[in-house]
C-alpha cells in the first residue's frame, strides 16, 4: 500500500540505501545501549547528506533497533557521501562501532502498521546483507552500486574490489570496500578472510598432486596466487624482462610485448614509463636504469603502487619457457604467476600473450573482459621479433628525442610493412617535429592497417587519423570520449581529449580532462604544457603559474612546449626577465630554439618592433632548415607573412607567402598562405588556394568551419563587400575561440571575431563593431602575442568614433600608441592610426 495514498497500488522505484548497525550492540548494558544509540542517531542527523535529502523530501529513515537504514531517492552518490561523513565524524566517538552497507535497487514505498512511511523490496534487503559481511568501521558496497559510482571519476580510487562471498539463501554478493585515509576500514572483512583461507586449503591440496614443469623456471616461480589480488585503483610497475636465452632479439622486445598485452586490459593500471623514469630520478638513479625485480620493488614502493610484474624467458633444449610473476611490492608476497612454453622462436609472442591473459584473470580481472580485450600479440603488433625490437627501441628513444626515434620506427616498418603501431609511432614523431605532411602519410597507413592492432591501439590510431589526416575533429573527440569510457584510467585518452577541447576553444573541458590526465600520469610533460595553455586562455594566470611550478617540482619542466607555454604567461605579465631566461634555455637546443625564436618574433611584433620581429623570424626559419624541417620553416615564414599583411605591408606579405609555398605546400602552409594573400589583397591566389583546400579537405572540420569562412570573409572585405563577409564568416562562430594547430603564432588568432568587427566597421555599425572587438580584449590570455591583439585597441578606437564617443575613442587610440611607443615609425597601420587620431584633436 502507498504510504501517501492507502488505496493506491505502489510502483517500483530505484532507491539508494545505506544500511547501518552498531556492532556487538546486544552485549552492552542497557544504559550503554541507550547512550551509544543516542549518540549514533545524533551524528546521523548532523550529516550534510541527511539534512539535504530530508529537506528535499528525498529520504526515508527506518530505525532497526540497533541501527537504521537511510533510503535515498534521486541521487546514487548520496549513501556513499553520507557513509564517509559518518565514518569521519564517528572517529571522535570510538564507543560507536558502526558497520555500513550500501546497495542500489528497486523498492516499493509502503506504509507500516503505524501508517508511517516505509519501503519494501530487494533494494533494502540486499543492502542489509551487504552490511552483514562487514566488521566495525567497514563501508561495504555492492557491485551494482560500485559500477554506478565508478562512472564518476572521484569514486574509482576509493572503491577496492574484495571479491565475492556467499550470504543468506546461498546468494553470492560481489563486494567493494569503500575507504579513504580518513574514513572506512581498509582491512579485509573477517567473513571474507575465513572463506578465502578455506579456498587456499583447497588450492594447496590440488597443487600437491600437480607435476612440476620447466625446472629451470620452477624455482623462480612461487606457488600461491591470491583471488582478487588487485582492485581497480591499484597500479603496477613493469620490470624489465630477464632474458636468459643469450638471444638479443628478446632484449626490450618482450617487455614491450608484455606491456602491449597487459594494456589491453581495462582493469589493470600500468604505471607509464615517464613516471617510472621520474621516480628513478628521485631515487638519484639514471633514467635508463635497468628495472630488475629489486629495482622494480623500490620504484613500486616509491610510486605508491601495489605490485610489480617481472618476466623471464629461458631456453630449454629447442623450446622456450616464459614465466610471469606478479609480486606485492611491500610484502614480497606472490600475487599471481603464469608460465607457458613455445616450441620455437616464432611462437614466443603467442606464448607470452597467452600467459599474460591468464595472469590478468588471476589478478582479479573478469573473464569477460579478458576474453573481449585479448588480441593475440602477433595481431596486435607484428609477428616479427626483429620488427618489434626496432619498434621498442623507437619508443625508448621517443621519450627523449623525436628525431632519434624516427630511424627505429622506419626500421620496424622495413621489417614488417604491415606494422600498424610502427606507422603510428613514426607519424607521431614527425608531427612533433613539425613535419605534418609526413605525419599524415604515416597516420593514414596506420589507419588502413588498424585491424592489426589491439583494441586500445585502435583508439589511438583512429584518433590520430581523424585529427591529423581527415581533420574530423568532432569524430576525433567522440573517439577519445569512447576511449575514456572503455579505459577510464588511460592518461593518454584524457590528455589528448583535453588537447582537442583546447584546440576547439572548449577550455573548461580541456582543464577537466587534462587535470585527470595529470592525476593518472603526473610526469607527462605535454599535459603540463596543455594545462598551462588552457588556464592562460581562461585568464587564470595564477593557476597557470602553479601548474608550471608543479612541472618543475616533478622534474618535467624541460619539455620545450611546457617552457614555451610559460613564456607566454611571462609575456602577459610583462616579466621580461623570465622571458629572457626561457630564451637562454632554448639556445642551441633541437626542437626548442626555433619555436622560441618564432615566439620572440611574435612578442616583438606585438609592440610594433617589426624590424626586430623579422630578425627573430629569420632565426627561427634558419634553425628549422638546419634541422631539415621544411614544413616548420614554411610555417614561421607564413606567420610573418600574415603579420606583415595585417600591419599593412602587403607587398612584403605576398612575397613571403610565395617563398614559403615554394618551400612547402602542405595542408597548414596552404591555409596560412591563402590567409596571407587574402589579407594582402592578392585575391586570385587566395581564391585559388581556398578552392583547392575545399576540394582536398572536404571533411576537415577546421578547414570547412573555420579557415575557409575566415579566408573568404577576408576576400569579401578586400572587395568592399562587408555584408557578404558577415554572411560567409558565420559558420566559423562555433569555433571562434579555437586555437587551431595550423596557427603557428604565440596565441590564438580569434580571426572570426576580428573579421566580424572589421566588417561592422566598414558598415559603420559602431556599437556592433565595438562589441565584437571587445571580445578580443576580453580574451587577452588566449590571444597572448597574436598580432591582432594590439590592432584590437585600434579597432575599438575606430568603433568609438563611429559611435560619436570621442573621449573613449581618444583613450583607445592612446592605449594603442602606448603599446606601440617603441614601434618602427614606418609601419603603414601606425601611420594611418596617427592620422586618424590627429583628426580627433
Amino acid at each position: 500500500m502507498d504510504a501517501q495514498n492507502p488505496g493506491h497500488t505502489p510502483s517500483l522505484e530505484m532507491a539508494y540505501v545505506l544500511f547501518m548497525d552498531i556492532v556487538a550492540y546486544s552485549t552492552l548494558r542497557m544504559e550503554e545501549q541507550q547512550s551509544v544509540l543516542s549518540r549514533f542517531q545524533e551524528v546521523v542527523r548532523n550529516t550534510t547528506e541527511f539534512a539535504r535529502a530530508r529537506a528535499e523530501d528525498q529520504l526515508i529513515r527506518l530505525p532497526t533497533g540497533d541501527g537504521m537504514a537511510l533510503v535515498f531517492f534521486g541521487d546514487p552518490e548520496a549513501p556513499a557521501r553520507c557513509a564517509l561523513e559518518l565514518s569521519r565524524n564517528l572517529r571522535e566517538h570510538p564507543e560507536v562501532k558502526l558497520r555500513m552497507g550500501i546497495h542500489s535497487g528497486p523498492v516499493y514505498r509502503v506504509a507500516d502498521i503505524n501508517a508511517n512511511r516505509n519501503v519494501a523490496g530487494g533494494g533494502i534487503n540486499i543492502a542489509q546483507r551487504v552490511m552483514d559481511c562487514g566488521d566495525a568501521g567497514h563501508i561495504l558496497v555492492s557491485k551494482a552500486t560500485a559500477d554506478v559510482l565508478i562512472e564518476v571519476k572521484k569514486w574509482g580510487p576509493l572503491l577496492h574490489d574484495i571479491g565475492e562471498t556467499e550470504v543468506k539463501h546461498k546468494q553470492r554478493l560481489h563486494l567493494f570496500n569503500l575507504w579513504t585515509d580518513e574514513a572506512g576500514n581498509r582491512e579485509q572483512p573477517s567473513k571474507l578472510r575465513r572463506k578465502q583461507r578455506n579456498r587456499v586449503k583447497t588450492f594447496a591440496a590440488a597443487a600437491s598432486a600437480a607435476v612440476l614443469v620447466a625446472a629451470v623456471i620452477g624455482a623462480w616461480l612461487v606457488h600461491g596466487p591470491r583471488a582478487h589480488a588487485l582492485n581497480v585503483a591499484d597500479t603496477i610497475i613493469l620490470a624489465d624482462f630477464d632474458n636468459e636465452t643469450a638471444d638479443t632479439v628478446f632484449d626490450d622486445t618482450l617487455k614491450q610485448a608484455l606491456s602491449i598485452s597487459l594494456r589491453q586490459s581495462p582493469f589493470l593500471n600500468i604505471v607509464p614509463e615517464e613516471r617510472v623514469g621520474a621516480t628513478l630520478k628521485l631515487m638519484t638513479r639514471p633514467a635508463d636504469t635497468r628495472i630488475t625485480p629489486p629495482v622494480a620493488r623500490d620504484v613500486c614502493e616509491r610510486a605508491n603502487s601495489k605490485a610489480y610484474i617481472a618476466g623471464r624467458i629461458d631456453r630449454l633444449g629447442n623450446q622456450y619457457v616464459i614465466g610471469l610473476n606478479a609480486v606485492n611490492c611491500r610484502t614480497g608476497e606472490m600475487l599471481a604467476q603464469q608460465q607457458s612454453k613455445a616450441a620455437e622462436k616464432e611462437e614466443v609472442l603467442d606464448a607470452l600473450g597467452n600467459a599474460a591473459a591468464k595472469l590478468r584473470e588471476e589478478l582479479g580481472e573478469s573473464l569477460s573482459t579478458v576474453e573481449k580485450f585479448a588480441t593475440p600479440l602477433a595481431d596486435a603488433t607484428t609477428p616479427s621479433l626483429d620488427a618489434l625490437k626496432a619498434y621498442s627501441q623507437g619508443l625508448i628513444k621517443d621519450r627523449q628525442n623525436d628525431a632519434e626515434a624516427v630511424p627505429f620506427f622506419k626500421r620496424a616498418i622495413e621489417l614488417d610493412p604491415n606494422f600498424a603501431s610502427a606507422y603510428e609511432g613514426l607519424g607521431t614523431s614527425f608531427y612533433n617535429l613539425g613535419e605534418s605532411g609526413l605525419a599524415r602519410d604515416n597516420f593514414t597507413k596506420a589507419f588502413q592497417l588498424s585491424g592489426r592492432a589491439s583494441e586500445r591501439e585502435r583508439f589511438v590510431i583512429a584518433a590520430r587519423y581523424y585529427q591529423m589526416v581527415t581533420g574530423e575533429i568532432e569524430k576525433a573527440i567522440e573517439n577519445f570520449q569512447i576511449w575514456v569510457q572503455a579505459y577510464p584510467r588511460d592518461a593518454r585518452a584524457h590528455g589528448n581529449l583535453g588537447g582537442l577541447y583546447g584546440a576547439t576553444g572548449r577550455f573548461e573541458n580541456a582543464v577537466t580532462e587534462t587535470l585527470e590526465a595529470l592525476r593518472l600520469s603526473p610526469d607527462a610533460g605535454a599535459n603540463y604544457a596543455n594545462l598551462v595553455l588552457s588556464y592562460t586562455a581562461l585568464n587564470r594566470l595564477d593557476e597557470a603559474k602553479a601548474i608550471y611550478g608543479k612541472a618543475i617540482a616533478r622534474g618535467v619542466a624541460d619539455d620545450p612546449l611546457t617552457r614555451l607555454s610559460f613564456f607566454g604567461v611571462a609575456f602577459l605579465e610583462g616579466d621580461t626577465a623570465e622571458m629572457s631566461r626561457q630564451m637562454a634555455w632554448s639556445a642551441g637546443k633541437p626542437q626548442a630554439e626555433e619555436i622560441f625564436l618564432a615566439a620572440k618574433s611574435d612578442t616583438e611584433a606585438y609592440y610594433g618592433r617589426l624590424r626586430s620581429a623579422r630578425e627573430y623570424s629569420r632565426g627561427g626559419t634558419d634553425s628549422a632548415l638546419r634541422s631539415n624541417e621544411k614544413e616548420t620553416a614554411a610555417q614561421w615564414m607564413l606567420s610573418a607573412a600574415v603579420r606583415e599583411a595585417e600591419f599593412g605591408n602587403s607587398d612584403r606579405a605576398r612575397q613571403a607567402a610565395a617563398s614559403a609555398l615554394a618551400l612547402s605546400a602542405d595542408h597548414d602552409s596552404e591555409i596560412l598562405a591563402a590567409l596571407a594573400f587574402a589579407r594582402a589583397g592578392d585575391i586570385p591566389k587566395a581564391e585559388k588556394l581556398a578552392n583547392k583546400l575545399a576540394a582536398d579537405y572536404p571533411r576537415d572540420t577546421l578547414v570547412i568551419s573555420y579557415w575557409l569562412p575566415v579566408i573568404r570573409a577576408a576576400i569579401e572585405i578586400d572587395g568592399k563587400n562587408p555584408s557578404q563577409a558577415l554572411e560567409v564568416v558565420e559558420p566559423a562562430a562555433a569555433y571562434e575561440l579555437a586555437n587551431p594547430d595550423t596557427w603557428p603564432g604565440l596565441g590564438g588568432p580569434l580571426y572570426p571575431i576580428f573579421l566580424r568587427g572589421e566588417a561592422r566597421l566598414a558598415l559603420r555599425q559602431g556599437s556592433e563593431a565595438g562589441g565584437e572587438i571587445q571580445k578580443l580584449l576580453d580574451h587577452r590570455g588566449l590571444m597572448r602575442a597574436c598580432p591582432l591583439g594590439p590592432l584590437a585597441h585600434l579597432g575599438l578606437a575606430r568603433a568609438y568614433v563611429l559611435q560619436g564617443d570621442i573621449a573613449k575613442a581618444r583613450a583607445a587610440y592612446t592605449d594603442f600608441f602606448s603599446l606601440w611607443k617603441d614601434a618602427d615609425p614606418d609601419i603603414p597601420i601606425l601611420i594611418a592610426a596617427k592620422a586618424e587620431s590627429a583628426k580627433l584633436n
